[in-house]
């Protein structure tokens, strides 16, 4: 029984030392290579800039929501062309336009399953709009899959070049 019980101990003390040696301890690290800080540097900067992408595509729902053609204004570049869920191409003017004379009350209006990918100052971001509202007298609640092309200029930020709606069955 006494040499179970050193059997043990033994081994709870072979196991049990390296793990108080290291704790509160933290392992060194070894320096980055240039080339490491500048990998860790570029992430970073991506991350950044996909949370500032994902900001900008909350706030488009949002500004769908309050049907703010002021946002749009601001965030389509002079140059875009969208395609709506009826297959209507629509430039930023055209787009401004409908958002200012809309006859759509939005009592929701979600953007979820956001998705970024930034390929250096271009980005592609995908979405889901999901609204219910108002139009004519009538409810409705209208899912959309949308994508965003995105060009960052520096000066004036990320601008949406293009984009594309398809309405969800349902």
């Amino acid at each position: 029984m006494a040499i179970r019980y050193l059997g043990w101990l033994l081994a709870l003390s072979l196991i049990a030392a390296p793990l108080v040696h290291t704790q509160g301890q933290t392992p060194p690290l070894s320096p980055l290579s240039p080339k490491e800080k500048q990998e860790r540097a570029l992430a970073t900067e991506l991350d950044m800039e996909a949370v500032e992408l994902v900001a900008l595509e909350k706030e488009m729902g949002h500004a769908r929501l309050l049907n703010n053609p002021s946002f749009f204004q601001r965030v389509l570049s002079d140059d875009y062309h969208g395609t709506n869920a009826t297959g209507e191409i629509l430039d930023k003017n055209a787009v401004v336009a409908r958002i200012q004379s809309s006859g759509v009350k939005y009592y929701t209006f979600v953007v979820s399953d956001i998705a970024v990918r930034v390929y250096g100052a271009s980005a592609v971001v995908t979405c889901t709009w999901s609204a219910r509202g108002e139009q004519s007298g009538h409810s409705f609640a209208r899912q959309f899959r949308v994508i965003h092309v995105y060009v960052n200029n520096r000066a004036g930020g990320w601008k949406v070049v293009a984009g594309q709606e398809t309405m969800l069955p349902g």
